[in-house]
């Protein structure tokens, strides 16, 4: 038998004896590979300089590979066929990252929300005046349409989504800070000859405002982020060089212009800080992390409920638990990252309706228990949320989209009662108008958890 050291001898020889064809081979799909990272993560267009960057030097590398001689050798030609395959699938995966349809769907948001602030928010910060009201909502919009697109776990949709909504949120941000915040002062110019100055730099930041926004947004040709900063800096150095000594009120004054200036300044940064802190993948954002572990919790405590041989036992307890998970959520930071918002709300919701649920099920025990006679209408109502109550546990099952039959059969079933409440007749009956009108209420309400439990929402 060979030793280790002449078996290792042996390979080190044959790879001194490799083919240079299969070496070059080799030598490229290093290079490709060192590019595969860039691809994956790509998250935009087929327009972007960056595409064409990569495009390029994969087409390259496809060249390099065709120029390969094989010499007729079956291993080389099997060598080459594999190291074309893999740069032509990565060229491939470019391609559907850029065009992706639900790529194409964040952009044609992000191009209605450029639309927005071209015709109706930048030219209020130019003209000095408040953005509209409206302007706050479509931007709000636009916002929660963004956390909807689907991803499918992407990183190229991820981080094209995640990118998006960072330079819209800012937008938001700048808005509403500029309309809640205002500084205390402009001073009058007799107080002091720097108030003069400071004013006049107070409104240079102003306008400032709309061309930052427009900066965010690719809507301006005019004026570049490094030059843009050079600005906003060029202000702070001449407020720093004015004496204000011994007047605390114009100090205070230049303080506050001061800092408006500096949030400026870090709203130039947010890409980059994205790239670099992967903040895109929220599977493992702390904050998304709890709501998870949150909502695991509320998940056994629904399966303990539902399998129970007597579940009124676990009653109170189970909604002393549910109510302190609705506490941790309410702890949960939303990092002003509007997905964290939205995955919050629906953990609230998801919550909120198990609770309702262990209401429902330990009011119907109770009922059992009272013999007395009732108004017709009321015993009526009471029918009807028994069947709720049992329909609510099949929702809690449901697993699937709006195409699913299951879907539709739920949906009808939860319709089906909604007509029986509208025609029960209360006769008068307040007890009996305040239970049905309550009844109709649960029904829409897993109407609607039916709904967000088949839309397909991920981070």
């Amino acid at each position: 038998m060979q030793s280790a050291r002449e078996t290792e001898h042996n390979q080190s020889m044959d790879m001194g004896n490799q083919h240079p064809s299969i070496s070059r081979l080799q030598e490229i799909q290093k290079e490709v590979k060192s590019i595969e990272q860039q691809v994956i993560g790509f998250s935009g267009l087929s327009d972007d300089k960056n595409y064409k960057n990569l495009e390029r030097m994969l087409t390259k590398q496809l060249f390099e590979i065709d120029s390969v001689d094989t010499e007729g050798k079956g291993d080389i030609q099997q060598a080459r066929k594999r190291a074309a395959q893999e740069t032509e699938h990565l060229l491939k995966e470019l391609e559907q990252n850029a065009n992706h349809p639900h790529r194409l769907e964040i952009q044609s948001i992000f191009t209605e929300a450029q639309s927005l602030v071209k015709e109706k928010i930048v030219p209020f910060f130019s003209g000095g005046n408040c953005v509209p009201v409206e302007c706050e909502e479509d931007i709000q919009d636009i916002i929660l349409r963004l956390t909807h697109v689907k991803t499918g776990g992407k990183v190229s949709l991820r981080k094209a989504r995640y990118h998006t909504l960072t330079k819209i949120c800012a937008v938001q941000e700048i808005v509403e800070d500029c309309m809640k915040r205002q500084p205390s002062l402009p001073l009058s110019e007799d107080a002091h000859p720097s108030v003069a100055k400071i004013n006049s730099v107070m409104c240079e930041v102003n306008k400032a405002r709309g061309t930052l926004i427009s900066l965010l947004m690719g809507v301006t040709s005019n004026e570049t982020c490094r030059h843009f900063s050079c600005v906003l800096s060029g202000l702070i150095a001449d407020l720093d060089a004015l004496d204000v000594c011994g007047h605390p009120e114009i100090r205070n004054y230049r303080r506050e212009v001061v800092e408006d200036i500096n949030k400026l300044l870090k709203y130039l940064d947010l890409e980059e800080e994205a790239d670099r802190t992967h903040a895109f993948d929220l599977r493992q954002n702390h904050s998304i992390l709890k709501i998870e572990k949150v909502l695991q919790r509320m998940r056994e405590i629904k399966t303990e409920l539902l399998q129970a041989q007597s579940p009124s036992e676990l009653y109170l307890s189970a909604k002393t638990e549910l109510q302190s998970l609705i506490g941790r959520l309410d702890e949960v930071s939303l990092e002003k990252n509007p997905c964290i918002r939205e995955a919050r709300r629906r953990a609230v919701i998801e919550v909120q309706t198990l609770i309702t649920y262990v209401d429902l099920k330990e009011a119907l025990e109770k009922r059992k228990l009272i013999v007395c006679e009732e108004h017709p209408s009321h015993r009526a109502v009471w029918t009807v949320l028994a069947h709720l109550a049992e329909i609510q546990e099949e929702v809690f099952s449901f697993d699937g989209n709006r195409a699913d039959k299951n879907y539709i059969r739920l949906e009808e079933l939860l319709t089906k009662q909604l007509l029986a409440l509208d025609a029960v007749d209360p006769q008068g009956e307040e007890k009996c108008k305040a239970a049905r009108k309550q009844a109709v209420r649960l029904a829409q309400n897993i109407l609607s958890f039916l709904d967000l439990k088949s839309d397909e929402w991920e981070y």
